[in-house]
């Protein structure tokens, strides 16, 4: 065999020939020229060159591949899903924003809505004007006292029921206090704390929270005392309930486990201190039912 080089290629020349045949008859020699490949400092720049000269695209996908194409159909995905909820919540912002209309609803669940919150809602559009229309808000202060008067009559009528029932079922007004009528009270506290934490006013809702049960205190209980004392000649309100004192005792407690309990979750609202907070108030509902029933003993009587 004989091989000769060029400057770009070589020659390999192969000399075949059959057993007991001398070179001179030799058949044909057969000439083969193979190019060498070029050497990598040569094409790198080449590479780059036209990796500059593709588009933006051409060379995420190459570089990516078949992943990088999954991940943006991912990433449109996730920005869908994001664009409805945030047209979703605008949407109900906007009908939160309109006044109150009593026109007859389209859909079936609607209707049914609608039929069931008549005798509330007719006797509040009646008697309250609406704010949220430019002809009625001038009317503002109207609407703030008219709202604090529907909120008596109701709480007055919803005292009453519970009331009753609780004679009819054999069921003591401590009991109904904590339970019925506690909850109750809450439920627009429960709302609106509800609708401001959707908004991400966390701080807001929390307070609400707080703020409210230090007002039904300070404010809540005091107040209609010292109007019955006024009109009856300064005569006390005497209030008597078995385990008054070890029930205050235990809301201070439980003031503290609250708070306790969200410096846990690192001041942050989520499940684990909402599970907490559900578990403190069966815990405290027990024990205050306990000791109205002297199941539990309370060591000081008031």
């Amino acid at each position: 065999m004989q091989c000769t080089a060029c400057p770009n290629s070589f020659t390999a020349v192969l000399s075949l020939s059959h057993p007991g045949e001398d070179k001179e008859d030799a058949p044909n020699n057969v000439n083969v020229q193979v190019t060498p490949p070029t050497e990598p400092s040569t094409s790198q720049p080449v590479k780059e060159e036209e990796k500059k000269d593709l588009p933006e695209g051409n060379e995420t996908q190459e570089v990516g591949g078949s992943g990088g194409s999954d991940d943006s159909e991912d990433s449109d995905e996730d920005s869908d899903d994001e664009d409805s909820d945030e047209k979703e919540e605008e949407e109900d912002e906007e009908e939160n924003d309109k006044p109150l209309s009593l026109e007859w609803p389209d859909t079936r669940r609607k209707q049914a809505t609608y039929l069931f919150l008549l005798p509330i809602v007719f006797p509040l559009w009646l008697t309250v004007p609406d704010v949220r229309s430019a002809a009625s808000k001038k009317f503002f202060a109207m609407t703030f006292l008219g709202s604090i008067i529907w909120i008596a009559v109701f709480s007055y009528l919803m005292v009453w029921w519970a009331h009753q029932v609780g004679e009819t079922v054999g069921i003591s007004e401590e009991i109904m206090g904590l339970t019925i009528l506690a909850a109750g009270t809450s439920i627009p506290d429960l709302i609106t704390s509800v609708i401001v934490a959707r908004k991400g006013l966390g701080d807001m809702a929390v307070s609400s929270s707080v703020g409210s049960n230090i007002f039904d205190i300070t404010v809540g209980l005091p107040g209609p005392w010292l109007m019955y004392s006024l009109i009856n000649g300064f005569t006390p309100v005497a209030v008597s309930s078995n385990g008054l004192f070890c029930a205050i005792v235990l809301l201070f407690l439980m003031l503290l486990f609250v708070i306790f309990s969200i410096a846990v979750c690192k001041w942050k609202m989520n499940k684990i201190l909402g599970c907490i907070m559900f578990a403190l108030y069966f815990f405290f509902l027990v024990v205050s039912v306990m000791l109205e029933d002297r199941i539990i003993m309370c060591p000081v009587s008031i």
